[in-house]
């Protein structure tokens, strides 16, 4: 099922969340073991990540070695993996700009839709490791998309049976479900709000059905980003995407790399913890509140940022649904 099918045929706030790929050389039964424990909650949906190259520096004893490896490998298999063995939950899969052509991207659809997976998060992706480019700068890949808007058209001609050969016929046209990433407090590269939310409204009039956003810790920057959404145009269902503190570090790390704020009451919280099992439950039970809270704000779905570890969004989840 498509996810904007299980929107518009929900009649309580659903529940998801989002996986990594394993790093490559370990076993899949560590997705498995993460989602195990969640099946219970009746999930309607589970995201992929996809993740760019990054460069590995090595010493030699001929030189410095600069190289690119995809440390978290087979988001493809790995859907494919979940798709089969939870048939009761449809697979996300999240197909990215950085370090894709437009050939690569319509050969990473093609294999989707033979999976017979017709749900995509469509993200520009984080800028790459490239020594020579600065971190904080993206950079397509030649013949790639700069920006996640024009990913989803491509995804938009491939549903009309439009590929990027011209001269195929008798083509068949794909059918696939487009989420895209909002960002209540903003994306770091959007000079003001605003012009942020221009660029998101370009999304969804590229062919974008919903939009899950960046995890927040206050409430009240996802009703903000919501009511201003509506005032900008966008009247696409919004995902609040939410991620548990679980470490006594993450109130200093999410900031830095998300840029993201942490409230003030939960970081006074966090700073009074003596070990990362305080900060653990800590980061439970304020995303009941935020949870809850947002349930009664009438939000359709809940979808919870794993990174790994599941055991808190399994405590969150017997709480909440």
């Amino acid at each position: 099922m498509k996810v904007i099918d299980h929107l518009q045929k929900a009649k309580k706030t659903l529940f998801s969340f989002e996986l990594l790929p394993p790093l490559k050389g370990h076993s899949i039964e560590s997705i498995y073991s993460t989602i195990n424990p969640l099946i219970e909650y009746n999930p309607s949906f589970i995201n992929i990540t996809y993740h760019q190259e990054d460069i590995i520096y090595r010493k030699h004893e001929s030189g410095l070695i600069v190289s690119k490896t995809r440390k978290r490998p087979g988001t493809v298999a790995i859907s494919a993996a979940i798709k089969y063995k939870y048939p009761s939950v449809d697979v996300v899969p999240h197909l990215i700009c950085g370090g894709f052509t437009k050939e690569d991207t319509e050969y990473a659809l093609i294999d989707f839709h033979y999976l017979g997976i017709n749900n995509i998060l469509a993200v520009r992706g984080d800028p790459g490791g490239d020594p020579a480019k600065p971190k904080h700068h993206f950079l397509a890949e030649k013949n790639g998309h700069a920006y996640a808007a024009d990913l989803v058209k491509q995804i938009a001609q491939m549903n009309k049976g439009r590929y990027l050969d011209e001269y195929i016929v008798n083509t068949v046209a794909t059918d696939f479900c487009v989420g895209v990433a909002g960002y209540p407090e903003k994306h770091i590269e959007s000079s003001n709000q605003k012009s942020d939310l221009k660029y998101l409204k370009e999304k969804i009039d590229a062919g974008a059905e919903y939009i899950i956003t960046q995890m927040f810790f206050d409430n009240q920057k996802y009703f903000d980003f919501v009511k201003n959404c509506r005032n900008a145009g966008i009247m696409v269902p919004i995902i609040p995407g939410l991620k548990p503190i679980s470490t006594l570090k993450d109130s200093k790390i999410l900031p830095r790399v998300f840029y993201i704020d942490i409230p003030e009451e939960l970081d006074n919280a966090i700073s009074k913890c003596k070990s990362n099992d305080e900060a653990f439950q800590v980061g439970i039970e304020w995303s009941i509140q935020q949870s809850k809270e947002l349930i009664e704000f009438g939000v359709p779905v809940l979808h919870y940022f794993s990174i790994g570890i599941s055991e808190n969004i399994r405590q969150i989840a017997k709480a909440v649904f």
